[in-house]
């Protein structure tokens, strides 16, 4: 007997696309551990020049997942969505999950603009203190190219 229409989902059927951008292999490995503990069904995965994208059959699941990777590594995170169609008069929608790694960790020693920062922390932005005076700053993701390791 066949799976109940509600519950089945075909095998090359998604509702979310995490890209992860510019990481480390084991970023890729969490992310790999992770789908398969969430018990997420991978559609596909493309390897492309920058990363990753893997086409994942839960919206919310990924959007956990995208949050968990931004928590444990730091990066950027994005969650964006566009309209896919209508079932039943609802519009469905499938969201795309970007995490972008950044080439540092808590407690290096990095040069911005001179001078030398310690990094303090990667949440929502990343913290900095001059190792001179402990003075401390914050940083958005996108200026991350701006810092140099020491």
């Amino acid at each position: 007997m066949p799976p109940s229409t509600q519950s089945y989902k075909p095998p090359q059927y998604f509702e979310a696309i995490l890209q992860l951008r510019e990481v480390t292999p084991e970023i890729v490995q969490f992310t790999e551990k992770e789908i398969i503990k969430t018990k997420l069904i991978l559609a596909k995965k493309v390897e492309i020049e920058s990363g990753y994208d893997y086409y994942l059959s839960d919206h919310r699941l990924t959007q956990t997942l995208g949050r968990k990777l931004f928590l444990t590594f730091g990066g950027e995170f994005k969650i964006t969505s566009s309209l896919w169609g209508r079932k039943k008069d609802k519009d469905i929608y499938r969201i795309t999950v970007l995490f972008r790694g950044i080439p540092f960790k808590k407690g290096e020693m990095v040069e911005y603009r001179g001078d030398k920062y310690e990094i303090k922390s990667l949440g929502k932005d990343i913290l900095l203190q001059k190792a001179i005076t402990g003075e401390k700053m914050h940083l958005k993701y996108s200026e991350q190219r701006n810092l140099r390791k020491v």
